[in-house]
């Protein structure tokens, strides 16, 4: 049995519970307010809701390159990179990846993994020997779903995925589809497929959002990956009113996979409470990927990310979830709990 006290972010609503937080086999078993003199912040670890890490062999590759340059398939530059890097090569950099998520409080990520069987059997092996859990999108032929938890579709203006789309009902499995990211042409031909999740929407519009309040489809928005790329911005505030929003880092070549960056450019430039921001980032994905974490109450597994609350980062902060928020980082983590 573990115990870990201090200032508890627990349940939906993540009010802070002065206490400890009972851990039994991997598991909550209790959260319990008592007085402490722990100064530790302890809240859920974190679930990265949309991810490539295959171009972990490629990092810094998009800059200055437009959307279509960095990332569009399938001559892209990402693609070059990974069509010229070896399968060990892939392997070792997306280990590397996962050790610094692992490390930085993520507890699972949602990775859109290029290269059909073979790249997903590639991540696959990457993750069997770090904490942090892949849940992975399949592409390619259909049967990269023998293999995959979902299927993951680039883009409804790029190819055509009916094939895909039914293979993964078939199949049982989610299938994803990024949509609305350069413009919002694809947003209606994504919708179309009836999707379990849809990537990026920042172009998004009133009609596209009744459809996905209609059919309750959750979004992951990666707000730093569009700033990079020029994109847009989406309308987080808009897409929370309609379904449920989950917080990714995008690519790898692109931004560092650090829930902490995103969480804190979400929280500093966009119309949304801190509490949205880091709901965002742990529940909301949890639920997308229907992991039993993202949240800490009884009967939950014992993912947790605890904070030195007295670190010279944090020491004085006034609101812990601001505190989390907006300016924690990797060095005031005192333990991950996987």
């Amino acid at each position: 049995m573990q115990q870990f006290e201090g200032t508890i972010l627990a349940e939906d609503s993540f009010a802070p519970v002065r206490g400890r937080v009972v851990v039994d086999d991997g598991q909550i078993t209790a959260v319990e307010e008592t007085a402490t003199d722990s100064t530790d912040i302890v809240l859920p670890a974190f679930v990265n809701a949309h991810t490539h890490i295959g171009d972990s062999v490629a990092k810094e590759a998009g800059v200055g390159l437009s959307l279509d340059e960095a990332v569009a398939p399938p001559d892209s530059e990402k693609h070059r990179r990974l069509a010229a890097a070896s399968r060990d090569e892939l392997i070792t950099a997306m280990r590397r990846t996962l050790r610094f998520m692992a490390d930085t409080g993520t507890a699972a990520h949602l990775d859109f993994r290029e290269s059909g069987e073979a790249g997903t059997e590639a991540l696959r092996t990457a993750a069997s020997e770090t904490a942090t859990d892949a849940v992975i999108f399949g592409s390619g032929p259909a049967s990269v779903l023998e293999l995959a938890d979902g299927y993951g579709a680039s883009g409804a203006n790029d190819d055509e995925f009916t094939d895909e789309r039914a293979a993964a009902r078939e199949a049982n499995k989610p299938f994803a589809i990024h949509a609305g990211e350069p413009d919002a042409t694809d947003i209606h031909p994504a919708l179309d497929y009836e999707p379990e999740l849809l990537v990026h929407m920042v172009h998004a519009e009133s009609g596209h959002l009744e459809r996905v309040a209609e059919q309750a489809i959750p979004i992951a928005v990666c707000p730093r990956a569009n700033a990079v790329l020029g994109v847009g911005r989406p309308p987080i505030r808009e897409l929370l009113a309609h379904t449920t929003v989950a917080l990714g880092t995008d690519n790898v070549m692109l931004n560092p996979p650090s829930m902490f960056r995103e969480m804190a450019f979400t929280a500093k430039t966009y119309d949304v409470t801190d509490r949205e921001v880091l709901r965002m980032a742990t529940r909301a994905g949890a639920e997308i990927a229907d992991l039993n974490c993202g949240v800490i109450e009884p009967g939950r597994r014992a993912a947790l990310l605890v904070l030195d609350g007295d670190s010279d980062n944090l020491s004085g902060t006034g609101n812990p979830i601001s505190a989390v928020v907006r300016r924690a980082t990797g060095l005031d983590i005192k333990q991950v709990v996987a």
